[in-house]
């Protein structure tokens, strides 16, 4: 199954990336994948009625 991704340029604070780094090193993932889990998380804490149309 595809899945269609988007790009999105992202500027962030020297200590996050860093932070990042570490992570995606520690978990051997890409740190775009370990952004994808923690927004991914963000959204199951998130109630339905804040979601945006994830499908349009």
């Amino acid at each position: 199954m595809y899945v269609a991704h988007k790009q999105l340029k992202i500027n962030l604070p020297e200590d996050v990336k860093s932070w990042l780094e570490q992570l995606a090193r520690k978990n051997l993932r890409s740190q775009s994948s370990e952004i994808v889990i923690a927004l991914r998380e963000k959204m199951k804490s998130t109630p339905e009625t804040e979601k945006a149309d994830v499908t349009a």
